[in-house]
């Protein structure tokens, strides 16, 4: 009886403490980024650029873009050399619903560059990403685990 009492008392503090997958604040995860390299010495539109991949949950779904009103943002940050970018969500209004999930794809060619070091050399890049609804929730601050190599021959 005392054993069942304890373990009862452990699964009820084990759910209780599980935190709920859709938030008020936008939450965000890192899923990919590919292809892993870009060239310096190739022109953007003659080169495969590198996307990233994130998985987004909202309780409310007040992300995307909506003509004439405010709109959220997908906030990015090469942390190499501090590039930063702003990109506007598309209008997800059909989508975005209470409890709204899905995936961005978020090509990285306003944020790629090196270091100024000589070259020849590959840069190895890292980005901060984060997302701001319609009521301005900031979302957890992801950094990418995987790296991207920026190369100038």
């Amino acid at each position: 009886m005392r054993y069942t009492l304890i373990t009862a008392v452990a699964i009820l503090l084990f759910a209780g403490c599980k935190k709920d997958k859709f938030t008020t604040e936008p939450q965000l995860s890192y899923k990919s980024i590919k292809p892993n390299a870009a060239y310096s010495n190739i022109p953007f539109n003659q080169q495969v650029i590198p996307v990233l991949t994130l998985h987004v949950t909202d309780a409310e779904g007040d992300l995307g873009y909506i003509d004439g009103s405010d709109t959220s943002k997908l906030y990015i940050k090469n942390l190499l050399n501090n590039r930063e970018d702003s990109m506007i969500l598309p209008n997800l209004s059909t989508a975005a619903v209470k409890n709204f999930e899905g995936d961005i794809e978020v090509t990285l060619s306003t944020v790629l560059g090196g270091s100024t070091r000589p070259r020849p050399k590959t840069d190895t890049l890292f980005f901060e990403v984060y997302l701001k609804d319609f009521a301005k929730h900031k979302s957890n601050v992801i950094k990418t685990s995987d790296p991207v190599f920026y190369i100038t021959p």
